[in-house]
């Protein structure tokens, strides 16, 4: 049982991989880290875990793997209450928090060897074949007789996905999968974790790259101090959330004079195009400004007008709406 307050126990439905109520947790000294977090991450999804500095993403990871323990509130992972069903849970819980810690010394073969020889459940007689078999996944066979040290970023992040499925998995954790990594690593990453969701894996993914986490993610929840702001689809986070008008004209110099005349505030020329943020109305207490009556204004006021109208919105402007902060944030 954890500490404080009871709580309602999180269902043990087989729809969710990740489910808890009211998880909190409250540091010596009084820091709240986490605060009465109510998660649910859909089994077979990819989950992206979003939040500012400080917003309790890390802590929230450790709490569902049993590394730390809530100060109240409950969770489950699989349908099974934790931390009481670790042993039961985490053999099919695979994880990547903080990165891969490996032996520079030996090979990305024998890594995987040691990790596999600590784990009590795993057969010895078949190591050789799990570890071929995570090898290849990750697509590391041809370089898994090189010594770890002379693996570059993306590949150490790899080898540490591999560590991580070297038994069968239903969910796989990774806290910030491609920090540090180059646009080649992140797309290896990518690819790999969509091949994962393909095979029925539901992937739990704490990251900042709200740009990696649209294109890979299925569903998102976005944390700010402590608190989770929301949760839902990656569609419908960005779908709530009102895109930027955009303007394409050559006469860029009038054409922000009459949009700042109109309200249009933090504006962005590039090139011939602008954009900015429409108005909800022209006047005080005003129904919601038309912005044909603003492209009219252009074009009255002869602005040769090539392009107008919104852009969708994308994850990054529903997490800046959500948080105020920009998107390029870790915690």
């Amino acid at each position: 049982m954890t500490k404080g307050e009871p709580v309602d126990e999180p269902s043990a439905g087989s729809t969710l991989a990740v489910e808890t109520r009211g998880l909190t947790k409250r540091y010596r000294g009084g820091q709240l880290a986490v605060d009465g977090l109510d998660l649910l991450v859909p089994r077979g999804s990819v989950f992206g875990f979003l939040g500012p500095n400080g917003s309790g993403k890390t802590t929230t990871i450790r709490m569902l793997m049993g590394l730390i323990e809530p100060t109240s509130g409950a969770a489950r992972l699989l349908g099974a209450a934790m931390p009481a069903a670790s042993r039961q849970v985490l053999p099919k819980v695979g994880a990547l928090i903080e990165g891969p810690a490996l032996y520079g010394f030996l090979s990305g073969r024998d890594n995987l060897v040691r990790y596999d020889a600590a784990d009590p459940t795993a057969d010895p007689r078949t190591r050789a074949a799990r570890v071929g078999t995570a090898l290849d996944r990750v697509g590391l066979t041809a370089a898994s007789a090189k010594k770890a040290r002379a693996y570059s970023l993306g590949m150490k992040q790899r080898l540490g996905l591999a560590a991580a499925l070297l038994q069968p998995r239903e969910l796989l954790i990774l806290d910030e999968p491609t920090n540090g990594l180059d646009p080649q690593g992140m797309r290896e990453i990518r690819t790999l974790v969509r091949e994962l969701a393909d095979d029925g894996i539901t992937v739990f993914l704490s990251s900042h790259l709200l740009d990696e986490i649209e294109q890979v993610c299925t569903h998102a929840a976005v944390m700010a101090q402590g608190r989770l702001i929301t949760q839902g689809t990656v569609a419908d986070l960005a779908a709530g959330t009102r895109g930027r008008l955009a303007v394409t004209t050559p006469d860029t110099a009038d054409a922000v004079r009459i949009l700042k005349e109109y309200g249009v505030t933090d504006l962005v020329v590039a090139g011939d195009r602008i954009t900015g943020e429409a108005p909800t109305s022209h006047l005080p207490d005003a129904e919601p400004l038309d912005l044909a009556e603003i492209n009219a204004a252009l074009v009255q006021t002869g602005v040769r007008v090539r392009g107008f109208g919104t852009e969708r919105a994308s994850l990054e402007d529903a997490f800046v709406a959500l948080t105020g902060e920009g998107f390029d944030v870790v915690g």
